[in-house]
């Protein structure tokens, strides 16, 4: 897939543009969104990062566009977790309802701008080294394996946020003010310059998504290796996060199997993985250097199991919220 540097720009003055309309539009005048507000601008963002796919068929062809489509469907399943550590931080540092929209538009670009450092890292590694499918298959096959234990511990204990290092880190080293002032993330006293909780939390949104990063990375190029792709779909599904925050906050603890889910769809492109290091194996160590005759899993049917997850894995949930809140009444 040949991308023009005129694809590239394209691509980043679309980010820049909706990053700009969240600053004006939501973040310059603190408020707390209504329902409706989430929901139209939720289902807005949704509709543009399938729209994007349309893009990449009309200026390249349908099996890229189907690339896009499996990766924006991972990364938007993935990105349900990051709303679960979301809720968390916010609800440790105390953010305010009001500023909670510009805490996570800041960390969301924050994590944006790390994932494309991810991305172009692993796009220059995978292109020189094949046998790296076969580290990112085993570490997604773990994964999925630490979404079905995470599943079953949920029942048994509550989710506990752990402020990240590097935000204790700047705490011993900085001075920070006692409590937010408005929304300020810097404040000037008594010749000092402080740092405020509003800026130490999209530190930690931001900072803790690297996490996420770790796992949605290789998963993607599991089903694509075009940079173009990967950040695309990282960019759409990130942006869209904050209005699904104030869409879904207080829903999520609902969809009860949610892990399960996530752990099938890392499992499934775990497997994808491997079979494709097997396929293109050069290790001189495995099966003397030469490739292994195994069948490959195409986009369809990648699309095909996605899709199917998330669907049994939502109406799976929904009945069984139902069937426990029957037996307690």
């Amino acid at each position: 897939m040949h991308v023009h540097a005129l694809g590239w720009i394209m691509l980043a003055v679309i980010i820049l543009a909706l990053i700009i309309i969240d600053i004006v539009g939501h973040v310059r005048t603190p408020h707390e969104p209504t329902l409706k507000e989430a929901a139209v601008w939720s289902i807005a963002y949704v509709l543009l990062g399938v729209a994007f796919g349309f893009v990449v068929w009309f200026f390249w062809d349908l099996r890229y566009a189907g690339e896009y489509w499996a990766g924006y469907i991972t990364e938007k399943s993935l990105s349900l977790d990051n709303l679960f550590v979301f809720v968390l931080i916010i609800a440790a540092f105390r953010v305010p309802r009001k500023y909670q929209q510009k805490v996570l538009l800041y960390g969301i670009v924050m994590a944006l701008v790390m994932r494309l450092i991810f991305i172009l890292i692993g796009a220059a590694i995978i292109e020189k080294f094949a046998w790296i499918f076969y580290i990112f298959g085993i570490w997604l096959l773990y994964t999925a394996y630490s979404q079905v234990r995470e599943g079953i511990q949920g029942d048994e204990e509550e989710d506990e946020y752990h402020e990240p290092s590097f935000v204790r880190l700047v705490r011993k080293v900085f001075p920070v003010t006692d409590g937010f002032l408005s929304d300020k993330l810097l404040h000037r006293h008594a010749g000092r310059t402080y740092l405020t909780p509003m800026l130490l939390v999209i530190i930690a949104l931001g900072t803790t998504d690297i996490m996420f990063a770790f796992d949605s990375i290789p998963a993607i190029f599991g089903l694509t290796k075009e940079p173009y792709l990967v950040f695309a779909a990282n960019a759409f599904s990130l942006l869209g996060l904050r209005q699904l925050y104030f869409l879904i906050d207080g829903l999520l603890e609902r969809l009860v199997y949610l892990h399960y889910g996530l752990a099938a769809i890392l499992g499934f492109i775990g497997v994808k993985l491997i079979l494709h290091a097997l396929h293109e194996n050069n290790l001189p160590f495995i099966n003397s250097g030469m490739p292994f005759n195994v069948p490959e899993i195409g986009i369809p049917a990648s699309l095909g199991f996605i899709g199917g997850t998330l669907i049994i894995t939502v109406v799976a949930s929904i009945l069984k919220t139902r069937a426990d809140n029957k037996s307690n009444s």
